[in-house]
């Protein structure tokens, strides 16, 4: 017997919720979406479930506080953790989410143990970082999401900007998932075209600034949460890269070991995604500027990722 495969989702937020959704339309797999706060995984499953006939997906839905039921997870997507408020940076939130990544990833390792874990939960870089400590897997099989939905925000940007569709943007952005990402302009196209050539440099400043503080942007607009359908969606883009073995180049936090000069760290760099999970680091010949940029930004989560060892021991 075939069966599907499964998909926990840990975390039934928005950014949680939206992803089992964009799972299940696309039939990936059967969705788990646990979460500790009794009747809000049961009710939005159900709610998805009943979507079902509506949207004709035939994927399963269901909602549990018990951590045993992400056994034999193929794929699981860490969402779990509080969002950012207005004034508030993703790092303002590391001692708080920390602690709760502490526990997801004890559960992890408990009951899914041959999974690949995909980490959503801000501050990106360094919960992964955590997540791929607490559980002791192997570095491929922790990935975070970041350079996608950075590049996605600046894709809409330019897109929005030129007039032209989003299918034709090609965009990089590297580094960690916040302030100082470093989108590589050069390696940015449209249809193929260099961004260079379709937009003054000014312009283009301007949008890599915006994409910079994109997350902020929708922060402070929505004053009691953050940004939840393009994290998700991104986070289903990778975990389709990995459950159908794609071996897609997309930019992911993973743990460097030498690449780009740097070791012992989570950032967003280009990697292959497939069914092993970071398959492959792809190391890019960096103008020193970007070189810079990039180093610049690791340090600032080397340091991060000091500080929260520091919140889980106490000290």
């Amino acid at each position: 017997m075939i069966r599907r495969k499964k998909i926990t989702v840990v975390g039934a937020g928005n950014v949680g919720a939206s992803a089992a959704l964009y799972l299940a339309e696309r039939e990936l797999g059967d969705v788990v979406l646990l979460d500790v706060v009794e009747g809000i995984p049961q009710g939005k499953g159900l709610d998805m479930l009943q979507y079902g006939p509506v949207s004709r997906f035939d994927s399963r839905i269901a909602g549990t506080e018990d951590p045993a039921a992400m056994k034999d997870s193929d794929v699981v997507i860490v969402t779990a953790g509080v969002a950012r408020k207005p004034g508030m940076s993703r790092l303002d939130l590391l001692a708080i989410n920390a602690k709760i990544i502490r526990a997801v990833a004890q559960n992890i390792r408990a009951h899914a143990p041959g999974a690949i874990v995909v980490v959503i939960t801000n501050p990106l870089d360094v919960m992964t970082y955590l997540l791929w400590k607490e559980t002791g897997f192997p570095p491929e099989r922790v990935v975070g999401q970041a350079g996608i939905l950075d590049g996605a925000r600046f894709a809409a940007f330019i897109g929005q900007d030129l007039g032209v569709s989003v299918e034709d943007i090609s965009t990089l952005v590297l580094g960690g998932h916040g302030d100082d990402m470093v989108p590589l302009v050069r390696y940015t196209t449209v249809s193929g075209i260099p961004l260079a050539e379709l937009m003054p440099q000014d312009k283009i400043a301007a949008l890599v600034d915006r994409t910079r503080n994109g997350g902020a942007e929708i922060v402070k607009l929505l004053k009691t949460g953050s940004a939840y359908y393009a994290p998700a969606a991104s986070g289903v883009q990778m975990a389709e890269a990995i459950l159908k073995d794609k071996k897609r180049i997309l930019a992911c936090s993973a743990y460097l070991t030498g690449q780009y000069g740097l070791s012992d760290v989570y950032i967003g760099v280009p990697v292959v995604l497939g069914g092993g999970g970071v398959e492959r680091i792809i190391e890019l010949k960096l103008a020193q500027e970007e070189k810079t940029a990039l180093q610049n930004s690791a340090k600032i989560y080397k340091e991060a990722i000091a500080d929260a060892i520091k919140v889980l021991e106490g000290k």
